[in-house]
């Protein structure tokens, strides 16, 4: 921008008006300040580097404003993580599916979690058993995103809200 540009020649235009051709930096430096406006260089890479005379602060404001649009725009996805265990009874895992089928009826995604403590660490199957067990009680509201899978002492299943 302005004196930070250290190139011989530019191509440049002015904002909201008419081409300059390709000028020394020093005319379109001059330019700029006759308009008081500021030199902002738009694409260094290109032979010769296009400049733009224009208002800075006020192009700023403006892409700030689109950015913060998009945010606004945006779905922030939630998921929610339900940890079990290996040697987890039959009516806790009905209680904690209960929670699952609220979570996924808001629109919320599900990580099913098995811990793998000491020696359970030697069968893993049997955490995947686990999640298997669950999924016949989810599978009516939801679609299992990623299927069980074993990542560190975890065994993980992704459950997302049926459309």
């Amino acid at each position: 921008m302005n004196d930070d540009i250290r190139v011989p020649e530019v191509r440049c235009n002015v904002d909201g008006a008419e081409s300059l051709g390709i000028i020394s930096i020093d005319e379109a430096m001059q330019k700029a300040n006759e308009l008081g406006l500021d030199l902002v260089l738009i694409a260094p890479d290109a032979k010769p580097p296009v400049a733009k005379i224009m208002d800075y602060g006020k192009f700023r404001y403006q892409e700030e404003k689109k950015q913060k649009e998009q945010r606004k725009n945006q779905v922030k996805i939630d998921v929610k993580e339900i940890k079990l265990s290996v040697k987890i009874a039959e009516n806790d895992i009905a209680y904690k599916v209960k929670h699952a089928r609220e979570f996924l009826e808001e629109g919320k995604h599900v990580k099913f979690r098995v811990f793998l403590r000491g020696r359970e660490m030697a069968n893993p199957s049997a955490a995947k058993d686990v999640l298997l067990r669950i999924w016949p009680m989810v599978e009516d509201i939801g679609v299992m995103d990623k299927e069980p899978k074993f990542e560190g002492r975890y065994y993980n299943m992704y459950v997302i809200p049926q459309k």
